[in-house]
């Protein structure tokens, strides 16, 4: 019989990869998470069905976990996210559920981290004391961040606070096929997993390739770190939010983001995709 999964965050970067690298695959079924099922049709389709999902509704969170198995929790990028999974893994609790892999980040480990890092260690310490088994993936900085959150502008340039700080960003498919290993092979039980991609590089170096594979004059503006801050609050972001970026912005621009490790290659079986390859798969979204 099919194992039933639940798959939170089913339309972000991460966890619309999870959906992909288990559909098709004939021992489990698929329940995408999203605000809208009639809305997510392009998700439906062999053995993954839409369901209608917010962390705030507590009715939607009951019946979306009814006879699931295993969960891939994603916790919400908001500041009670640490309550928010909290009901989740109650829910899941409850309903049943007997393995949580939760997307976590890179550094939750580590006492007294940055604001961002202790939500998710929280949030982590909440699903070892509910008693069901689980697996922690701590990714470092996903590569899809240079599409959908600082690609170049229309000037050509990228504009962040990191100096020359190198960051072992990772391709969000890689952290997906380790998600879906945990999800659908054993071993992995109450373990964390380190997720970086094959190299460290600087946001310069990544410009170089970007300009490469795209056909554009693409280059590295490093910005001083309180004018990055006034950029942010300027574009109305919550001051949370901007205080816990800047954190992780000089946390990458010291250097502490260049850690390389072979967890991925260990649990997939094969190399992390590197850079120049995620450049080339993706140069239409920079042209």
């Amino acid at each position: 019989m099919a194992t039933t999964i639940l798959v939170t965050g089913a339309t972000g970067t991460i966890g619309s990869q999870v959906v992909s690298a288990l559909k098709g695959r004939n021992e489990v079924t698929v329940r995408a998470a999203v605000r809208s099922a009639a809305k997510a049709a392009a998700l439906k389709g062999g053995n993954v069905t839409p369901v209608d999902f917010e962390y705030t509704n507590a009715e939607q969170m009951k019946k979306a976990v009814e006879g699931v198995e295993k969960l891939f929790l994603v916790t919400p990028f908001a500041q009670e996210q640490v309550d928010l999974a909290a009901r989740l893994v109650d829910a899941a609790k409850a309903a049943g559920v007997k393995h949580i892999v939760k997307l976590s980040a890179m550094g939750a480990d580590h006492e007294g981290g940055i604001q961002l890092g202790r939500w998710h260690r929280s949030v982590e310490r909440y699903i070892q004391g509910s008693g069901l088994t689980y697996t922690f993936l701590r990714p470092n900085n996903f590569m899809e961040n240079f599409i959908g959150y600082y690609p170049p502008g229309k000037d050509g340039n990228i504009y962040l606070p990191w100096g020359q700080g190198a960051c072992s960003f990772i391709a969000g498919g890689d952290v997906a096929a380790v998600a879906a290993a945990a999800l659908t092979t054993g071993g992995h039980e109450n373990k964390g997993y380190d997720l970086t991609g094959p190299a460290a590089f600087t946001i310069g170096q990544a410009a170089a390739t970007i300009g490469e594979v795209s056909g554009r004059k693409v280059n590295y503006v490093d910005v001083p770190e309180a004018a990055a801050q006034k950029a942010m609050l300027d574009m109305g972001m919550p001051a949370w939010m901007v205080d816990g970026m800047m954190e992780l912005h000089a946390i990458d621009k010291a250097g502490y983001a260049a850690q390389v490790t072979d967890t991925v290659q260990k649990v997939t079986g094969r190399a992390p995709v590197s850079f120049a390859q995620f450049a080339r798969q993706n140069a239409a979204a920079w042209k």
